[in-house]
């Protein structure tokens, strides 16, 4: 049910269409910048809900941790795909790696803090905020309803209303989902960390703990860096099903090799197929797995579209885990506390499951796990357990009560494959009887669902412009209609 309103400032009257993007982290400030371009002179007001001081920043780039770097060279991140350097410009304009030495790799590459790459896209928005062309309302939405006049309602927390023509959901990921065995024990115990992404989450581990990571992914590599940055000493050790851990680059310049196109890969076994024998050709040729991958990003979107919904399903249950290690790839820095603390004894990876947890009398965790592969059972007893195991994309509709009342409305569905909210070609919400609610777009990785990848920066910010693009059109329409 609708949620009812508090005695609030309603603000419903605007003289020309009103654009609402509902959150203000990298995807929201991304369609927020490249829609103003396109919507220059006025033509739509454009407001951005975020309760952070400045735009961009959201749950990758707000960060105060110094060991988190960004992934990959400065040279490939940008808000602006037309224009590479970019952000590498305004690392060297800004001053941003004056107190940061060790951000530069002996061959050259930028792997700067990512709290710089935050900077750099409220830089970025500052002057379109400065002059009134995106409005920041420093706020959480709480309720948002559609209007008999098919407009949207959206309630904040601090107690505005704000009548808007279009709304773009660009929401962060829900919280992990901590396996419901270790949640049930160890709610409420002084060494659990059920989400590592909450600032100062890691801060009541101490040097000599024993750490339990349960997650072998990137979020782990920022548990390993932060805890190792801040002194830590004892043991460490990730845990998953299949105790694969992310990989660092090549930074060698290398062309992406093979094709998954010609004809495309339109079935999890083929495609798997495809890459084996894509890999074993380039290694023939002197070419490193990276260059596969390379290439199987930018053609990833093309076979992701042509794939039946039952083959998606397949690629995200059985090799999305091996996608992601080679995919999303750490920075050198990362790799080197990795590998340092691999050869000294203080870190060591496990693929296995969770069997059972308990708390011992002396205040510690007691964790008994089965071995993949047939292998002998063992347990661990540890100090602190740290859950790292990424989103939950099972329960986005019910991270936000906002996005829970609109799933009860009819205006949201889940997509298909289980990855986040369901959209058409234009990123427009599919409402529960499949018609497209053509004033509601859903922008970033919550609409991979339907585009494939979703997750590294330049495909968000080409989704962005994509976005950006299509709100520009249906603001045009409004405007037509409206005779503005």
């Amino acid at each position: 049910m609708p949620m009812s309103l508090p005695d609030v400032t309603v603000d419903q009257s605007h003289a020309t269409p009103v654009v609402a993007i509902i959150g203000g982290g990298f995807t929201g400030a991304a369609c927020a910048y490249h829609l103003a371009g396109k919507l220059a002179g006025g033509a739509a007001g454009i407001v951005v809900f975020e309760p952070r001081s400045v735009l961009g920043g959201g749950l990758a780039y707000d960060t105060d941790e110094r060991a988190h770097r960004i992934n990959v060279p400065a040279s490939r991140m940008t808000l602006v795909p037309e224009d590479g350097d970019h952000f590498q410009r305004w690392l060297e304009s800004s001053g941003a790696l004056a107190d940061d030495p060790d951000a530069i790799t002996p061959d050259g590459h930028a792997f700067a803090r990512r709290f710089a790459f935050g900077r750099y896209v409220a830089d970025s928005l500052a002057p379109l905020v400065a002059s009134g062309a995106i409005e920041h309302r420093r706020s959480r939405v709480r309720a948002l309803t559609g209007s008999p006049a098919g407009l949207w309602n959206i309630a904040a927390e601090d107690g505005s209303v704000l009548e808007a023509d279009i709304v773009v959901l660009a929401t962060t990921h829900p919280s992990p989902q901590p396996p419901a065995a270790v949640d049930r024990v160890l709610a409420g115990h002084a060494g659990y960390v059920p989400d590592a992404t909450v600032p100062g989450a890691l801060s009541g581990i101490g040097v000599e703990d024993r750490v339990l990571i349960v997650g072998t992914g990137l979020t782990a590599a920022d548990v390993i860096a932060t805890l190792d940055a801040g002194g830590h000493r004892g043991l460490i050790t990730a845990v998953s099903r299949r105790g694969l851990r992310s990989r660092g680059h090549n930074l060698s310049a290398q062309e992406p090799f093979g094709d998954f196109l010609d004809p495309p890969a339109c079935s999890a076994r083929a495609l798997l197929r495809r890459v084996r024998n894509t890999l074993a050709e380039a290694q023939a040729a002197g070419v490193s797995w990276h260059a596969v991958f390379d290439r199987l990003r930018g053609q990833g979107g093309d076979i992701w579209r042509a794939s039946p919904v039952a083959e998606r399903r397949r690629l995200v249950r059985f090799l999305r885990p091996y996608w992601d290690v080679h995919r999303f790839r750490i920075a050198p820095q990362l790799e080197a506390v990795i590998d340092r603390r691999l050869a000294n004894g203080t870190l060591a990876f496990h693929a296995a499951a969770i069997l059972d947890v308990n708390r011992s009398e002396d205040g510690g965790i007691v964790v008994d796990f089965r071995a993949r592969h047939g292998r002998e059972p063992f347990q661990l007893r540890v100090d602190s357990v740290v859950i790292t195991t990424g989103p939950g994309h099972a329960s986005v509709l019910s991270s936000q009560p906002f996005l829970e009342s609109l799933a009860e409305a009819g205006d949201l569905q889940p997509d298909a494959v289980g990855l986040g909210i369901a959209v058409d070609a234009q990123s427009r919400a599919i409402r529960a009887g499949g018609d497209a609610a053509e004033t509601l777009y859903v922008a970033g990785p919550l609409a991979r669902g339907t585009f494939g990848e979703l997750m590294g920066l330049p495909q968000v910010t080409e989704h962005a412009v994509f976005v950006a693009e299509n709100v520009a059109q249906t603001v045009r329409a409004v405007r037509a209609r409206n005779r503005i």
